[in-house]
């Protein structure tokens, strides 16, 4: 599907998954003034108990405990949540009945009338998402950051305001029904294996990231990372050229632990890294890739270097806690796959008894063996990935099982030696213990400061 007709009054949208992003297509749906079909896998009695008020709003039509093409195919254009899989049979049948079929992304390019900047990777898009709309704020522009992130986009195209520039995280996931989307600025931070339960295998995840540059061409930046293979690879694609950032003697951004240099021809532009919390690899290529967009969208190297400075850490991303006796303990729950675990050990230079497990994203786990073998003093598994993970790595580091999150913050503080980190950082998905990555993230902070609140007692009495 080349082409998308906007929104507009008297058109029959449908919505399939009712997550955030769906509610937020159904009320900008509603705005312009078209009917609604809601289709819905979970039964009717739960639905209405968590989402009856929007049900029931004027011109909401819905089906529940699955998807119909009987209902469905009443709809002029259908617009599927993220976490909706574009290429199941249903919606090729409705394909080949002349239905649209897209997602967010698509609709924003039909809609956007400001520049875009949109990031996507496998790790650190959150983080570099949220910093490229802070450097911004500092250069006196007023962007909107959103997307994956958290906000979706359809909020934005409901009520525009003032806002001069567009800030979006983008997964892989909205980039597979993104239809016509091309960014003035494209990010391409880094990809490793994750969500191969959902693309099949690694070729599939790629090519969704790759979409992120379909529409790229003269006047439009592309930003990848020069020292990631895969992006290599891509970059070495497009015309005009991709800007890298990394460590190479061809990055416009070179990226080392305390700095970030800008070199273009004989211009040159330093951003001194010590002291902030981007200090250290991986957090100077966020801010490299970070300061390449800031800077293609206008922002003053000084505006830049002030938010840089300004920035803190995002909560659940390699996020203190606190230390007891002696050991220190970090929040990593948003590490959902190896790649982020691999960037997370490498911020230690000491021992590390990591918390790992969750639910399995077809991840291979085999990719974190070398940093295990290098970081980790022992291993604390939870979750239903615990078989898997201990598959991979057992033979490598003291392993061990732990069946909450409280058994295993107290196996840890057990193993911990002062001088240590105890690093949450699971690699796979939080939804067989937990609602969320940030639920799974809390539950750690509320159990380690509870341990320091006892260990604080130990101390007074």
């Amino acid at each position: 599907m080349n082409e998308l007709p906007k929104i507009t009054a008297k058109m029959v949208v449908g919505v399939v998954g009712l997550g955030v992003s769906g509610r937020s297509a159904v009320a900008f749906a509603l705005s312009r003034g078209a009917e609604v079909l809601v289709s819905e896998s979970r039964p009717a009695e739960r639905l209405l108990a968590e989402d009856g008020a929007l049900l029931a709003s004027p011109g909401v039509h819905w089906e529940a405990g699955g998807h119909s093409l009987e209902f469905l195919g009443r709809a002029d254009l259908l617009l599927l949540g993220p976490g909706v899989d574009p290429r199941l049979p249903l919606f090729e049948a409705l394909r080949q009945k002349g239905v649209p079929v897209c997602g967010e992304l698509a609709v924003v390019a039909a809609e956007l009338q400001v520049p875009l900047v949109a990031v996507t990777g496998t790790n650190g898009k959150t983080t570099v998402t949220t910093l490229i709309g802070e450097l911004l704020v500092a250069a006196g522009k007023r962007p909107f950051v959103g997307g994956n992130i958290g906000t979706p986009l359809y909020e934005y195209l409901r009520d525009p305001g003032d806002v001069e520039l567009v800030v979006a995280e983008v997964s892989s996931f909205q980039l597979e029904a993104a239809g016509r989307f091309a960014p003035e600025v494209a990010v391409l931070l880094n990809v490793t294996p994750d969500h191969l339960d959902r693309h099949g295998h690694l070729a599939g995840y790629i090519e969704a990231k790759r979409r992120i540059f379909a529409g790229h061409g003269a006047g439009r930046v592309a930003i990848l990372n020069g020292d990631d293979p895969i992006c290599r690879e891509i970059a070495e694609g497009l015309a005009p050229p991709a800007e890298l950032f990394g460590g190479g003697a061809d990055c416009v951004a070179r990226v080392e632990p305390h700095r970030v240099t800008l070199r273009r021809g004989e211009e040159v532009e330093i951003y001194p890294l010590a002291g902030t919390s981007l200090e250290g690899l991986p957090g100077s290529a966020n801010a490299a890739a970070a300061i390449l967009a800031a800077r293609a969208l206008g922002a003053p190297a000084t505006a830049v270097l002030a938010g840089l400075r300004r920035f803190r850490p995002l909560p659940h991303r390699l996020e203190w806690v606190a230390e007891v006796a002696g050991v220190a303990y970090y929040n990593d729950s948003k590490a959902t796959n190896s790649g982020a675990v691999l960037a997370a050990l490498s911020r230690f230079p000491g021992r590390v008894v990591l918390i790992a497990g969750g639910r399995d994203k077809g991840d291979d786990y085999r990719l974190l063996r070398p940093a295990v073998a290098e970081k980790v003093a022992e291993l604390i598994l939870i979750g239903e990935a615990a078989g898997q993970l201990a598959a991979a790595l057992a033979d490598l580091v003291g392993t061990h099982r732990a069946g909450s999150m409280a058994e295993a913050v107290a196996l840890a503080a057990v193993l911990a030696r002062p001088g240590d980190v105890v690093l949450l950082s699971p690699s796979c998905a939080s939804f067989d213990m937990f609602a969320s990555y940030r639920h799974r993230g809390e539950e750690f902070r509320r159990v380690v400061l509870d341990l320091a609140g006892m260990a604080l007692v130990g101390v007074r009495g």
